[in-house]
């Protein structure tokens, strides 16, 4: 799935193959997002339209497909940042900790599943930090974002945020929009 050192997946390079693995992976992201980890394999390739042949072939264990979901999730925050760049500084700041946001709050269980020591949790981590420290600068350059601060110390906060329950999408929006307000120059 991935290389030791970089958390990058490795799609298949037929377009039929291709399908059939972002099949799985969706999948098993609602799946998993529904039952926890622990959910059946059976029922990921169910919903996949996939033989469990097919999955086993793309994942050969659980570990690699909790992996690979997790992979593609980071993978997407960082295209996000990018897709934000051209975007005002504050305003693609604050969208990317919005995805942030929604992604660490649905996938704390996917999280849970992974070696917190592995190189690939710790390259996930480089990814984030670099897609989002871009923008952290960019920010901080334009003073829209207090200079006193760093993107671990926000990160740090809006996972903060991702901890805990809330009774509605609306709070934990309340909650996050307080926290953005905290970080913004005085």
């Amino acid at each position: 799935m991935t290389d030791t050192n970089v958390a990058t997946l490795r799609r298949p390079q037929r377009a039929d193959a291709r399908r059939n693995f972002d099949s799985v992976l969706a999948a098993a992201r609602t799946v998993f997002g529904e039952q926890g980890i622990d959910a059946s394999l059976e029922e990921v390739a169910r919903r996949a339209a996939v033989g469990i042949g097919t999955l086993y072939r793309n994942f050969p264990t659980r570990q690699d497909l909790i992996e690979a979901v997790y992979v593609d999730e980071i993978e997407q925050l960082g295209a996000r940042a990018v897709e934000l760049a051209d975007r005002e500084p504050w305003e693609a700041l604050s969208l990317w900790l919005r995805q942030f946001v929604s992604y660490a709050s649905t996938k704390k269980a996917l999280a849970e599943g992974l070696n917190q020591d592995s190189a690939l949790l710790r390259s996930c981590r480089e990814i984030m930090y670099s897609a989002g420290g871009g923008l952290m600068d960019r920010a901080q350059a334009e003073n829209v974002v207090r200079g006193d601060t760093s993107l671990d110390d926000v990160m740090r906060l809006v996972i903060g945020i991702t901890n805990v329950g809330y009774t509605s999408d609306d709070q934990r929006e309340r909650v996050l929009q307080m926290a953005l307000d905290g970080i913004r120059p005085r």
